[in-house]
């Protein structure tokens, strides 16, 4: 997609065309920031509201470039019987000063050639109604359409981007990691178990496709430790998958996961401070490249969002141990539905708690019991309570969006945890890492789509995904 510059720079060549090709295609967004009127302007999508007067025809059209519409103006001639809501269309004029005082500029139609009709009266979604995100979730295959929806993508596709630019601004190197894989990432949670169909299984003379037992990835942590002993800071953001049976609001069968892992580290610290700075600058940028999508979430989805991700920005982050998070919850007049008690894991409702009580702003709760912990995370040797250097980032509204640890990077201390959980042979290769130039490391994972909970304030996470899965008989 061209900038508001490149639009300019559209516009500027018009007037060194043949007047045959003088037609110069614009999207929406480079209409609407062009500085001075041009004529030979093209411009195509989708018509959101018509309105016919007696000397005047008004359009308002969208082509996903932009939350704003461009204002069309016609003369009334050139209406025809398809020209409706919900229609695409391609129109072709010249490009004006607005006397609108919400947009600049507005296209004055020469042809408006009608390139496929909608049904409006079958069509799920009508003209200048504020859909419910419940109603169009009803309607997978067209809720892209809705200013909601497609204000969502915008941010999804650049918080995505500014993602990639933080970590290749910092010297990280991008690796794509296999989503399907022999390795569970032991504790992550549950598999999807890849099989061949029952024709090929029939046919097959093998039990396995691979040989061996195969899954949807659930994390790409262990092949990023594989690259962490050949460069020094790798990440990778791609889909994974959990087989957790949950039709709730805070889960995803298949989810986007941004995952990084430093070498020659031994500090929790080091891994805290690039979880915060990941988060503010990614939001930062999010916010100055989508100031109208993510408003469009604080005014009506969320209208309290805004000033919490203000404090969440300009704040820095809280570090608590787990010891103290256990004895503030103990402290709490609240009753909760899980008893908190040393040793046990922390829920949703005892995150959301911590966030408050530290004043709304994220915090990190590091040094979890080293049984709760998979066997990769670095033992503590501390007691009488027995620790690991892992951490949990909790942010408000959510409860956890990032977890994360120092590796066991001392083989002795790795071989023993996974006898004693028979994992020995099946991790040998694991093993091996610390067997040859071995260092200190860490990392940390972050859903995605939690993270655009986060900022955006969405309260359902099929909300904030781009084909929403709502039952098991529900996928396109």
């Amino acid at each position: 997609m061209l900038g508001a510059r490149g639009g300019w720079q559209a516009l500027r060549r018009c007037a060194s065309l043949p007047r045959a090709q003088r037609a110069v295609r614009l999207r929406v967004r480079e209409a609407l920031r062009a500085r001075e009127p041009a004529g030979g302007v093209k411009v195509q999508g989708w018509v959101r509201s018509v309105r016919s007067q007696k000397e005047v025809l008004f359009l308002h059209i969208n082509d996903g470039s932009s939350l704003e519409n461009l204002q069309v103006v016609a003369d009334p001639s050139l209406e025809n019987r398809d020209l409706t809501f919900g229609s695409a269309v391609e129109v072709q004029g010249k490009l004006v000063k607005s006397p609108h005082r919400m947009q600049d500029m507005e296209l004055k139609a020469e042809t408006i050639h009608v390139v496929g009709s909608c049904d409006t009266w079958s069509y799920p979604l009508k003209m200048k109604e504020r859909h419910p995100l419940e109603y169009v979730r009803q309607f997978p295959h067209l809720r892209c359409r809705s200013n909601t929806l497609s204000s969502l993508l915008r941010i999804r596709s650049e918080a995505t981007a500014a993602i990639h630019s933080f970590f290749q601004d910092n010297g990280y190197v991008h690796i794509h990691t296999p989503i399907i894989t022999s390795n569970d990432c032991e504790g992550a949670g549950e598999l999807f178990q890849i099989e061949m169909s029952h024709e090929a299984r029939k046919s097959a003379e093998k039990t396995h496709f691979f040989n061996v037992p195969a899954f949807l990835t659930v994390s790409g942590q262990l092949h990023l430790e594989v690259m962490a002993g050949a460069f020094t800071h790798v990440f990778t953001f791609g889909p994974t998958f959990r087989a957790e049976n949950s039709q709730s609001r805070r889960h995803l069968a298949e989810f986007y996961m941004v995952e990084a892992e430093l070498s020659f580290t031994e500090s929790l610290q080091d891994i805290m401070q690039v979880m915060e700075d990941l988060f503010k600058t990614a939001t930062n940028t999010v916010l100055s490249k989508c100031p109208h999508d993510v408003g469009l979430f604080h005014k009506y989805i969320a209208p309290a969002q805004k000033d919490r991700l203000e404090q969440m920005l300009k704040n820095k982050f809280v570090i608590i141990s787990y010891n103290e998070a256990v004895e503030i919850l103990k402290q709490a007049s609240q009753t909760f539905t899980f008893k908190p008690e040393w040793g046990c894991d922390l829920r949703t409702e005892h995150e959301k708690y911590l966030v408050r009580h530290c004043g709304e702003v994220p915090v990190f709760v590091i040094n979890y019991p080293y049984d709760l912990k998979p066997f990769y995370m670095r033992d503590n040797e501390d007691g009488p309570q027995h620790t690991v250097a892992a951490v949990d980032l909790l942010v408000p509204g959510i409860g956890e969006l990032c977890g994360g640890s120092l590796r066991e990077e001392r083989l002795p201390f790795l071989e023993s945890r996974l006898q004693r959980l028979g994992l020995a042979d099946a991790y040998q290769w694991y093993l091996d890492l610390r067997k040859f130039g071995s260092v200190p490391h860490g990392g940390f994972g972050m859903g995605f789509e939690r993270y655009l909970q986060c900022i955006l304030g969405a309260d359902n996470i099929k909300d904030v995904i781009p084909f929403p899965r709502f039952s098991h008989s529900c996928l396109l």
